[in-house]
């Protein structure tokens, strides 16, 4: 088993000042159908993360200072992300149970569904 949080925690996250990274795996062409917005939301998609590997990580993702929540669409590409990342050595990582459709769902409609 791994680390998740709930779409109801992270929406609490995202209204405070607290410092981590929201970690969208999905694809860019998903983003145009629902999205956060919030500066601590940072893109990389699973594409991109299977060709670069930790590389395609930003800085502050790899340096494991502040917590990391992995997102995509329903939970499934986050939780592999998730898993993937704990077994490169990292800490304090957490995969976004049901991902952004779960979030809109239950926190915010108006992110979008698709």
């Amino acid at each position: 088993m791994y680390p998740q949080i709930a779409v109801t925690e992270l929406g609490e996250k995202l209204k405070s000042e607290e410092k981590f990274i929201l970690l969208d795996v999905r694809e860019l062409s998903e983003l145009n159908q629902a999205k956060i917005t919030d500066p601590r939301l940072e893109v990389v998609p699973m594409s991109l993360l299977a060709r670069k590997g930790i590389k395609a990580l930003s800085e502050a993702a790899r340096s494991q200072q502040i917590p990391v929540y992995v997102l995509c669409h329903h939970g499934n590409r986050s939780s592999q992300a998730t898993m993937w990342l704990i077994k490169q050595g990292h800490k304090n990582i957490f995969n976004v149970s049901g991902g952004i459709d779960a979030y809109a769902q239950k926190v915010d409609p108006s992110v979008g569904i698709y």
